[in-house]
């Protein structure tokens, strides 16, 4: 007589259990995340573009779905890729707006990275292109969940720390000689390139940046093609100062049109290499920039980079995923880029971070589900003076033409509040506020319960870590050559 024993119960249960745990691993998508510096809103075909030419992004756009109404966690660098990576507002984890080689802290390596998130669960990690997130251990690529960093530290017009890791093989360019490093030699817009840790080139030869960021993509993308992987890839250009390579340069009137062109064209060889892997339908490519324009357009919107106006944080975004995303369809949602780690969670397998984050899964707009509503009642950012979106409303809680906020030629209000509809009125140009009183009242209580809480639940930053002995990272003189 056959006998049921504890081991044949045990086998059988392997049996039955193994096969769901491979069809979850085998739905697990591949995820590239394409992060522009400084592109507006108005730099790209879709958006209206006049100067340069973006017909890579453009199909994106049409294979995928556009978002018009798609925010950043920050005016500026390093808060907009804090909330990027973390899901978390960036002044909840207590990060500067922006880095430089002379500070003190970056990103926790206790908060939970989209790359940390996605390792745990099997994927091959890797970060090509600037990070901007600390410079030194424990705040590197490499200390917040990815496997593999190639790329610059942080922004392209700042200067060499000395404390930085220098490889045995690096190559040292414009005639400076190692110990010229280890001595202290810094100066603005020469910036080391990265391989891991370690600087392996100095200064950066940033003419070649985008084109060699872009054929390391594809040599990650064809090594591991099998999966699951996420590449995230934020690109040096199109922030100051400029650069192209030989086949971009004069290709327009403009430098910064040259820029984005090449730009476009690493997004579409970065298409390409997903089709030729045979890995187009498994795999998730998210498009968007870091903030608004410093020198190109983010028109029709308000203002540029360092605003709080959706010239400086709405960005030309686009979400690719043959066979999931629906076509040529724009979502005019509220979303935002803390969104993107809480729906990763969800379609990647992934655990969410025990600690509380901001952002919110937005795969039913992703998805093209009928009906769909944005799940932010009210998007609060601190940055600046600050600002609230509900709905089609932007409202600021001061007065219009305070403090640095870049007008972009519009009037003065003598309200004391400023209130938009982003929908009649795109540019915001005119402001409501003394029409619609109860939505004052509304947005601004929003908004103090907001900076209530994030001040009351406050994380801390990374101490990072020099070396002994290694010369200081001060601002290098801007009037002589150090």
């Amino acid at each position: 007589m056959f006998r049921v024993t504890p081991v044949i119960i045990t086998a059988l249960f392997c049996l039955c259990f193994l096969p769901i745990r491979s069809a979850v691993a085998a739905e697990q998508p591949n995820v590239i995340v394409i992060f522009i510096d400084d592109m507006g809103y108005g730099d790209v075909g879709f958006n209206g573009a006049k100067g340069p030419k973006t017909p890579n992004i453009d199909q994106m756009g049409k294979e995928g779905m556009r978002f018009s109404d798609f925010y950043v966690g920050c005016a500026v660098c390093s808060g907009s890729r804090t909330a990027l990576m973390t899901g978390c507002h960036y002044r909840r984890l207590s990060m500067a707006a922006v880095l430089f080689p002379n500070s003190k802290a970056g990103l926790h390596p206790d908060e939970v990275t989209i790359a940390d998130m996605l390792r745990a669960t099997g994927y091959r990690t890797a970060c090509i292109g600037k990070w901007h997130l600390g410079h030194l251990p424990p705040c590197l690529p490499t200390y917040q969940g990815f496997e593999s960093y190639f790329g610059i530290p942080y922004s392209n017009d700042m200067w060499i720390d000395p404390a930085n890791q220098l490889a045995d093989d690096m190559v040292i360019r414009e005639g400076l000689t190692r110990t010229d490093l280890l001595a202290g030699h810094k100066k603005r817009n020469w910036v080391p390139l990265f391989r891991g840790e370690e600087v392996v080139e100095y200064p950066a030869d940033q003419s070649t940046l985008t084109k060699r960021y872009t054929e390391e993509a594809i040599k990650f993308i064809e090594a591991d093609k099998e999966g699951p992987f996420f590449l995230y890839m934020p690109h040096t250009m199109v922030h100051l100062p400029l650069a192209v390579s030989k086949a971009f340069a004069g290709r327009t009137d403009k430098l910064i049109w040259d820029a984005i062109e090449e730009v476009d064209w690493s997004v579409g060889e970065v298409l390409k290499a997903v089709r030729e892997a045979g890995i187009a339908k498994k795999t998730l490519v998210i498009f968007t920039s870091d903030n608004g324009a410093a020198v190109g357009s983010s028109l029709p919107l308000r203002a540029k980079k360092g605003s709080v106006y959706d010239g400086g944080i709405r960005e030309p975004t686009v979400m690719w995923w043959p066979a999931k995303i629906p076509a040529g369809q724009v979502c005019t949602e509220v979303a935002a880029t803390i969104d993107i780690l809480p729906t990763l969670a969800r379609l990647c397998d992934g655990k969410l971070p025990d600690r509380k984050i901001d952002g919110h899964d937005i795969w039913s707009l992703m998805s093209g589900v009928a009906g769909a509503r944005s799940p932010h009642e009210a998007y609060v950012l601190m940055h600046g003076p600050g600002t609230v979106r509900s709905g089609k409303w932007k409202f600021y809680p001061w007065k219009e033409g305070q403090g640095r906020q870049r007008n972009a030629g519009a009037g003065t209000s003598p309200q004391p509040v400023q209130l938009y509809d982003t929908v009649a009125d795109v540019g915001e140009t005119t402001n409501v506020a003394s029409q619609h009183t109860e939505i004052i009242r509304r947005l601004q209580v929003a908004y103090d319960q907001h900076v209530a809480e994030i001040k009351a639940n406050q994380r801390p930053t990374a101490p990072l870590v020099r070396k002994a002995g290694a010369v200081s990272p001060t601002r290098p003189s801007t009037t002589r050559r150090n």
